[in-house]
């Protein structure tokens, strides 16, 4: 299923607060931050249908100590999605009383 996924399903949740449910029973709120696209990721021989690789940045609205690991999430047109891995970022200028996260889909 997770080949199924492209930038625009997660461009309709930009702005928004999403809840992640982890593999352990926890649940995370993050707000979609932004969604880029990432073609130089592209592999060389990909095919040319073939969904550009792109990256989605994340937001917990409360502390968390989680770092990384799979969640699900529900997406529109698509439903209920597993395995998506999850993955915390530094925050690089950003506020670092925040904990920031980032999903990348090749």
């Amino acid at each position: 299923m997770l080949d199924l996924i492209d930038a625009d399903h997660f461009r309709q949740l930009q702005g928004q607060v999403c809840r992640f449910d982890i593999h352990d029973g926890e649940t995370l709120h993050l707000r979609v931050d932004s969604v880029s696209l990432k073609p130089q990721a592209r592999m060389p021989e990909a095919d040319e249908e073939r969904r550009l690789p792109f990256a989605v940045g994340l937001t917990a609205v409360q502390p968390t100590s989680f770092v990384h690991g799979l969640c699900s999430l529900e997406l529109p047109q698509l439903g209920r999605v597993a395995n998506m891995m999850v993955a915390r970022e530094a925050a690089l200028g950003r506020d670092p009383g925040q904990s920031y996260f980032q999903i990348l889909f090749s």
